[in-house]
């Protein structure tokens, strides 16, 4: 596991993730790219970051979980940035994604933000 994850996603907790985000670039909004999800996030602009757990080198991403504490915006992580990158609705992959305008993807997103909180409070 690389050293910016904080904590153990579970399958389903990731899939929960991935149907936020479709749901989100359906009806509301994404930030896709480290540079845009830093941005929302130093904006206070997002609802959820997604972080992805393979990426190369890690430094692009390690930042992030750092500054969504100091904003409290929750975030998690899923296992690939490809995934990521499909579930945002693009063909090439996508190292973070941050949820700006959550649409029809607002239940999901507090869901995930609950399990999330859970698994902080437990590792």
């Amino acid at each position: 596991m690389p050293s910016y994850v904080k904590f153990d996603v579970s399958e389903d907790l990731e899939d929960q993730t991935f149907e936020a985000v479709e749901t989100a670039r359906a009806t509301g909004e994404l930030r896709i790219g480290t540079n845009e999800v830093t941005k929302a996030v130093e904006r206070r602009n997002a609802e959820l970051v997604v972080i992805a757990e393979d990426v190369e080198p890690p430094e692009i991403v390690m930042h992030l979980p750092a500054i969504c504490e100091e904003k409290d915006i929750p975030f998690t992580f899923v296992g690939k940035k490809d995934d990521l990158g499909r579930a945002c609705g693009i063909d090439v992959y996508a190292a973070s994604v941050a949820i700006s305008e959550a649409g029809d993807a607002e239940d999901m997103i507090e869901e995930i933000t609950d399990k999330v909180k859970t698994l902080k409070t437990t590792e």
